[in-house]
């Protein structure tokens, strides 16, 4: 793997971190209520399912970590295309911004492994 391809995985996996502590931890407090756009009603009674979408994230970036550290190209091309599928699919049906943080950093990091 080319550092550039190294970097741009890595950063997805940290964007992944992210979002899990956003949606297991933050849901309910003053930035997750912001960055979700939620109310705090929405936010409570939707809260368990944020905390299982977190979860996912986690194993995403655990598994793009795993990949790096293995150097496994085909591993990194899976769990990559997994990011890609949730964001396109994120900014099908939520909100069109999901495709450029979740599915377009996660594309940059298909292509600098596929060059």
């Amino acid at each position: 793997m080319s550092t550039i391809a190294i970097v741009l995985i890595l950063l997805v996996a940290l964007l992944h971190l992210y979002f899990l502590v956003l949606e297991m931890f933050l849901w309910t407090k003053p930035l997750g209520l912001k960055i979700f756009r939620l109310t705090r009603e929405v936010a409570e009674q939707s809260k368990v399912l944020a905390a299982n979408q977190g979860l996912y994230n986690g194993f995403l970036a655990a598994g793009l970590v795993w990949a790096v550290a293995t150097q496994q190209r085909n591993v990194a091309l899976f769990f990559l295309g997994c990011v890609v599928v949730a964001g396109v699919y994120g900014a099908a049906t939520v909100n069109r911004r999901i495709f450029f943080v979740q599915a377009l950093p996660a594309l940059l990091a298909v292509a600098a492994l596929l060059v």
